[in-house]
């Protein structure tokens, strides 16, 4: 494989990630399996609660008993008993009576609503005051209201969250089948690269791109190997990829991707079995230099080593394979909020290239601005002070001042909105 630079459009890279293969599936207790994917769309197996249950404290009735109830008319009726808590009542109700009952208590044969417990009154020991009228199914689920026999819940790559977790809970499932996570082997490169703990010599830097990618991964996720920090060295970064290939389902290396007399990630790549160049260049900033090779089952990819074009070239390319192997669509910007904003200053850009500028927002009263955050792609801040990107579309010179932009707000942002601000919209995905 002889190794070129051509870039593409940012769509044409989207469009290669929807043909990854998603990862064998595995099975996973209940209690591990929020966050992750369903590999087979998931059936009720029976109804759910599966009988009709109150959902209030109150007491059981027929309805027609309390028609016409008022607190200034009330309606009397005996109570005929009461209902024990994970049993089934010994009792039907009779006409003209009511059965005391708590919050998830069985309704006994012949009732159909619950008066909650403020709408009554014990007037005597068997005599119960109902202030207020209840029409049928009052305060009551019926027996397949959250689920009914063979109703599909969740598609195959549904991401399970908890509250998902508690409805499979109810149903029975102890384990599920879901997709395994990719294990991702993150190498950084160059001679002027150090640990983290280490002292900085001149012109040397910290491997801030190993921990943030990382960190990434497990966001999206997968697990992250970590194959440590190799200089310039072809015999290092062969060993460190052969390793990868034998140990992981997808390779990162951050750095060495662009052209130049030292970048040799492009050719190395190009010796794995079955290589075959996919990218070499994208249209895009910040982002350019990015690189990807497939093998068939691996797929090996170099981000560049600017840390802000690595962190943002993460998301943009990425985290679609990540998805896909996850067994889901290859969606960019999958897990990132969206609003609308307006901007305080220019956004220009190039017209042969898509530009990702980040934003900073601040609310305004009932709407929000995004303020672009300038910094070159050398420099962490400018990532840390934003709060998201808007993409200025390919063929275009960028926006102007106040114009209304979509803001793709980074996952699990915090945004600043004062308490006071008198409702400023939060982000949907």
């Amino acid at each position: 494989m002889k190794p070129f630079f051509e870039v593409q459009p940012v769509e044409a890279v989207w469009a290669l990630a929807e043909a990854v293969a998603p990862l064998p599936a595995e099975t996973a207790p209940l209690g591990e399996a929020s966050g992750r994917t369903l590999a087979e769309p998931f059936h009720a197996p029976h109804d759910l609660p599966g009988f009709a249950r109150s959902s209030m404290d109150g007491y059981a009735v027929r309805a027609r008993d309390t028609f016409g109830a008022s607190e200034g008319e009330p309606a009397y009726l005996a109570l005929q008993g009461e209902v024990t808590m994970g049993q089934a009542p010994a009792f039907a109700l009779r006409p003209g009576h009511c059965a005391r009952i708590g919050t998830g208590g069985m309704l006994p044969q012949g009732a159909d609503a619950v008066v909650i417990v403020e709408h009554t009154r014990e007037a005597e020991a068997d005599l119960v005051e109902v202030s207020a009228a209840a029409a049928p199914g009052a305060h009551v689920l019926g027996p397949s209201d959250d689920a009914a026999r063979g109703e599909l819940l969740f598609e195959a790559g549904h991401l399970l969250r908890p509250q998902d977790i508690g409805l499979l809970a109810a149903l029975g499932q102890s384990r599920l089948l879901v997709s395994r996570r990719p294990r991702v082997g993150i190498l950084s490169t160059g001679d002027e690269v150090v640990p983290v703990e280490s002292p900085l010599g001149p012109g040397q830097v910290r491997d801030v791109n190993s921990l943030a990618l990382a960190a990434l991964v497990r966001d999206a996720g997968g697990e992250p190997l970590g194959l440590g920090l190799v200089g310039d060295d072809p015999a290092l970064l062969r060993a460190a990829m052969r390793r990868s290939l034998a140990e992981a389902d997808l390779t990162i290396l951050s750095g060495g991707s662009s052209v130049g007399a030292r970048d040799l990630t492009a050719e190395i790549f190009g010796e794995a079995p079955d290589a075959r160049l996919l990218v070499h260049g994208v249209s895009v900033a910040p982002g350019k230099p990015f690189l990807w090779v497939s093998t068939g089952t691996h797929n090996l990819l170099g981000l560049p080593g600017q840390v802000t074009s690595c962190q943002v070239t993460f998301h943009l390319f990425v985290e679609p394979i990540l998805e896909r192997l996850l067994g889901r669509a290859a969606r960019p910007f999958l897990r990132f909020g969206r609003l609308r904003a307006r901007l305080t200053r220019n956004i220009p850009s190039s017209p042969g290239r898509t530009l990702f500028q980040r934003v900073r927002l601040a609310p305004d009263g009932p709407a929000w601005l995004a303020e672009p955050v300038v910094g070159r792609s050398g420099l962490l801040r400018s990532l840390v002070k934003a709060h998201g990107l808007v993409q200025v579309p390919l063929g275009t010179e960028g926006f102007e001042s106040s114009s209304m932009v979509e803001v793709l707000v980074f996952p699990g942002e915090r945004l600043p909105w004062p308490a006071a601000s008198g409702g400023a919209p939060t982000p949907t995905p």
